[in-house]
This record gives C-alpha cells, structure tokens and sequence, in this order.
C-alpha cells in the first residue's frame, strides 16, 4: 500500500472517529420519575402559570408522620425536584392578601388540621427547602384540608371552581387535598378600558359598545346605560347574539314589549344565519314566552 493512501485511511479513520464520538457520549434520556407539568389559567383578565414536578406514591403514604414523601409538620417544595412556581401576569389577591405581579416558589407545610402555604421570592431552593430566607415571603397562608372524592396517585395542581374574577388552586395527592384562593382585579380594567374606547370615544365601535353593555347588565351596574349602549350597537350593526342580550336586558328592566321586539328580530337573524343558529331560536322563543307572560 502506498505512503499516500495509507495516510488517507489514518485520515478518513480519525474523520469517522470524531463524528462517533459526540453520538456515543450523548446521555440516554429516560422517562422522569417526576415529570414536569405547566398548566396556565386565564383568571379575570390575568394569566396564572404553574410549573411543577409530579411524584407518585408508589405504595407509599403521601403525607403523614413517617411519610417520606411529604411528612406532616416539615415544610415541602410542594411537588418534586425544581421548585414549584406559580407566575402572575398582574396583580392579585390570594385569600384576602396582595400579591405583585411576578414569579414566586410555592413552599407548603402540611398538618393534619391545617396546612400552611408559603409563596417566597426564591425560586432556586430545589431540595433545600430550609434554606430560604422568610423575610423573602409575600404571602402566607393558612387553609384547611379536605379528603378527596378518590385517590390520586400523582401529585396533582389544578385550577378550580372558576368564576370571570377567581380561580382555586387545588393541590390533591393520596386522600388529601389542599387550595387556596386566587382574585384577580377585572372591574378596574375593564372599566379603564370603557372608559377610553367608549366614555373618551366620538364613535366607539359596536363591538366595544356590545362587550361594555354586556359587562354592565352581567355585573348589576347602570342598566339603562347598558341598554342605551346594545341599542346603539345594533343600531349600528345588528348581530342575532347582541339583540337576544338586548332582550334579556329589556326583560330584566321589565320593558316587555322592547325585550319580544328584540327577541323576535334575534329569532329572524338566527334564522337567517348559515346555517341557521337553532340554539338562538329556542332562546328567543323562551324569552318571548316569559316576556308575554309577565306582561299581561
């Protein structure tokens, strides 16, 4: 074999050796034992976002004295391996406190009667849940257990019991379940918010005066306000969906004979509409029959 082609085999063996070897040193990746879990809910006008690792019994006692999971009385990262958070995109309440908009972990200690719920500044404690400074807290909590409808065997946080201003957030493992509270400030904003695209506003858009007469009707404000504005919504552009609110809010003002005059000119566009909206139909006809009842 000659000089130059053994050189060229040396060459092309070392070639085929570095590209190997970065495959060869790659780590073998392998279903967590806790996997990770981010769950976001829109809460009012805020999004609330959670990241956290879910153990699983695995035969074991989640909590309880001899637990090794959670034991009672020992403050717990609330979850496994990272730190649990839980972001918030404006400023709420949680249980009656405030809360700045931002990160923070979530440190609990569970008890049998009570548990206590911590949201601290550090978010980097991992295992060394001991080792945050308390004076880093912005919210301590004490609330009360409750015994779950069936055994959970991974650790689980979810968003419950949701209205268009609050959220709980519920954290269930074996029988025991645990929430707290979350409020967020909607009235404020929305209002800022009439108050630029409709009170400031030579000619505010239907939409903008629908969505604000709605809000004012479903929150017991100023419901000649709120009628005045879908008027001039439908007025303006008349949707099926906007005149049955018209409707609803004429009857709830006991104005029977403008609510059936709405409802029956929801019913036609419905109707007309592709394909023709059955659900808005039945609506109207109901309304229509509740507002000649109460009318006679």
């Amino acid at each position: 074999m000659s000089k130059l082609l053994l050189n060229l085999t040396a060459t092309l063996a070392t070639a085929v050796t570095l590209v190997a070897a970065p495959a060869a040193q790659a780590q073998i990746r392998t279903p967590a034992a806790s996997p990770a879990s981010t769950i976001t809910q829109r809460v009012g006008l805020t999004d609330v976002t959670i990241v956290y690792s879910r153990p699983s019994l695995k035969g074991r006692a989640a909590f309880g004295d001899k637990s090794p999971l959670a034991p009672l009385g020992q403050r717990w990262r609330t979850g496994a391996n990272a730190t649990t958070s839980i972001k918030f995109t404006d400023d709420v309440t949680i249980d009656g406190k405030k809360v700045p908009a931002g990160e923070y972990g979530i440190y609990t200690i569970p008890r049998a009667n009570e548990w206590t719920v911590v949201l601290n500044k550090s978010l980097k404690q991992g295992a060394d849940v001991e080792g945050f400074k308390e004076d880093q807290d912005v919210a301590r909590l004490t609330v009360k257990p409750y015994k779950v409808a069936s055994k959970v065997e991974s650790f689980t946080i979810n968003f419950t019991d949701l209205t268009p201003g609050t959220a709980n957030v519920a954290m269930e493992w074996g029988n025991t379940g645990a929430k707290f509270k979350i409020t967020a400030d909607v009235d404020s904003k929305v209002m800022a918010q009439i108050d630029e695209k409709i009170t400031k506003n030579a000619s505010p858009a239907p939409g903008d005066l629908a969505a604000a007469a709605v809000y004012y009707a479903e929150n017991n404000k100023d419901m000649k306000q709120a009628v005045a504005w879908m008027e001039k919504a439908n007025a303006t552009d008349a949707k099926f969906w906007n005149l049955h609110s018209e409707a609803k809010m004429r009857l709830k003002m006991k104005d029977y004979a403008g609510a059936m005059k709405a409802a029956e000119a929801s019913k036609k566009g419905a109707l007309a509409s592709t394909p023709p909206n059955g659900e808005y139909v039945k609506m109207n006809e109901d309304l229509m029959a509740e507002a000649k009842k109460a009318g006679k």
